[in-house]
């Protein structure tokens, strides 16, 4: 019997979104004994539903709501109401997500010092390191039957594998192999082995790929202590005269605005929503913003540095087949300032089918450059580009001054500006990027700008010190005891890895922690 809980119940605690963070996070609590209320967006769509198709699937799946979009990056000029390709659904973009799951190393937690003061950028330490997370990652990574890791196996490499891992030995490069991948290579709790039908970012019509809209949502259910509302869009959170939170204000499927009440809430929207959820919750108490007395809510948006390299070989690669995400170079993903830049990155395979491709290659520039790469489709091999892009105060989310939603409230803005740092590194990548497919035969390479941000991250980050950022190292804001973040706004810097598994094992000890606290009388 799924649990069905009081708007005036304020004994529950209350969670928005339900990603890889808000997602695993009612879960974990609702295992607990901890009576949960999710509220999500979006609305709710399982493996049956998913559509093997990428515009289809893109109007199913993405977050379109009024975005407004300024700095000098490329996507402001190229998708300006599209700066994130993010899911709004029950299980957020842990659908769309490719299922790459890595630690941060251990140098990442401590960026300040390890790359000393960087110009223009504004770099601190986590408040936290790789020992303390350990135990956790172990858990995130049974959790989601991360591939190379415990004795699961690794995935078998495609085409588009072969040629990447090809190329890379071919410079000497050691650190190859397909990855490790929350894609079940054998059957693992409850869910089949992949496939390989490609399609992975538009939802896993096979459950291979760990989602939390078909594990851990309807676990938590199954206890009787977890309730999900989707096509709910939370509005403001509200809070008493002691500054504490009492709930929040939403808009259910319907447009009717409720009110439920909670003793804790925690705020799970990613990092363009979750910010400006705390910025549209301002009031007397709070003139700039809830969590927001260091003034650091919205600021220090990351993306990551990305970009593609495509490359066309005499014959067929037919690089969609099998896993999107099928393998990685990690050589580059370590800090050496020789360089000419800080931090690292990795790339990694990517396919895109037809319609992406023509959209993202050189959006805009038709022409035989164009056309003769689309020609060679089949032909064609790709990679994509991660790495640590520096947190700048000045990239930020704020609310846009002239633009509303379909809810009256004032719509983000995101604004990005490239680093030096950032160019730097991506013009390291692009170059490696090219000559390893160079030397595994390739006719053309050629790289791509960036596309709209999937690793949304910042924003709302952990701080040793309060006047530094917005929460301490437990997601619990600064400011507000019974408010915490339990997505990527609360990372500190980017590191060089996909942020999910991350994500996820923070959520699985922010719950131990709400969880004791709770029993303390604490919260």
């Amino acid at each position: 019997m799924v649990a069905k809980f009081d708007l005036n119940d304020d004994s529950v605690v209350l969670v928005i979104g339900t990603g890889a963070g808000g997602g695993v996070l009612a879960n974990e609590l609702a295992q607990k004994g901890v009576k949960v209320v999710a509220l999500e967006a979006g609305g709710r769509y399982l493996p049956e539903d998913y559509i093997n198709d990428e515009w289809e699937s893109f109007g199913q799946l993405a977050w379109t709501d009024a975005r407004t979009t300024s700095g000098d990056w490329r996507v402001a000029k190229d998708f300006p109401g599209l700066p994130a390709w993010i899911v709004k659904a029950v299980g957020g973009t842990s659908i769309h997500w490719a299922g790459a799951s890595l630690r941060f190393q251990e140098h990442e937690w401590k960026a300040r010092t390890t790359y000393g003061h960087v110009a223009g950028a504004n770099l601190i330490d986590w408040p936290i390191d790789a020992a303390e997370m350990a135990p956790w990652y172990d858990k995130a990574e049974a959790k989601l039957g991360v591939t190379r890791t415990g004795d699961r196996p690794g995935l078998p490499g495609n085409n588009n594998f072969k040629v990447l891992e090809k190329g890379a030995k071919a410079l000497g490069l050691t650190e190859v192999h397909t990855g490790r991948m929350a894609i079940n290579s054998i059957d693992y709790d409850d869910r089949m082995a992949c496939q390989q039908t490609g399609f992975c970012f538009q939802g896993c019509k096979w459950g291979a790929k760990w989602s939390a809209a078909y594990t851990d949502i309807p676990r938590g259910e199954a206890t009787g202590n977890l309730e999900v509302r989707d096509h709910c869009h939370v509005l403001k959170i509200e809070h008493d005269d002691q500054g504490r939170v009492t709930g929040a204000l939403y808009a259910d499927k319907d447009g009717n605005q409720q009110l439920q009440k909670a003793r804790v809430v925690c705020v799970a929207g990613n990092s363009i929503e979750s910010p400006r959820l705390l910025l549209n919750s301002a009031s007397a108490m709070f003139p700039d913003g809830l969590a927001n007395s260091s003034g650091q809510v919205g600021r220090n948006y990351m993306r990551h540095v990305t970009g593609s390299v495509y490359a066309v070989f005499e014959k067929p690669v037919r690089m969609w087949r099998g896993t999107t995400m099928a393998g990685i170079v990690q050589d580059h993903a370590k800090f050496d300032a020789s360089r000419g830049f800080v931090g690292g990155y990795e790339l990694e395979t990517l396919s895109l089918g037809v319609p992406f491709m023509a959209a993202f290659l050189d959006p805009g520039g038709w022409g035989r450059g164009f056309t003769s790469a689309m020609d060679g489709y089949e032909n064609m091999a790709g990679m994509w580009i991660v790495g640590e892009d520096m947190p700048q105060e000045t990239n930020r989310i704020t609310l846009s001054s002239t633009v509303k939603d379909q809810f009256g409230q004032p719509a983000p803005d995101v604004h990005f500006d490239d680093h030096p740092n950032d160019i730097a590194m991506r013009s390291h990548a692009y170059k490696l990027g090219q000559e390893i497919y160079m030397a595994a035969g390739a006719t053309r390479s050629f790289p791509t700008p960036p596309y709209p941000s999937t690793h949304n991250l910042g924003t709302n980050r952990m701080s040793e010190k309060p006047r530094d950022g917005v929460v301490n190292k437990h997601g619990q804001t600064h400011d507000i005891a019974n408010l915490f973040i339990s997505d990527g706004s609360q990372f500190t810097s980017g590191a060089a890895e996909n942020p999910t598994l991350t994500i996820v094992a923070l959520a699985i000890r922010q719950a131990e922690f709400i969880a004791g606290e709770m029993g303390k009388q604490a919260i």
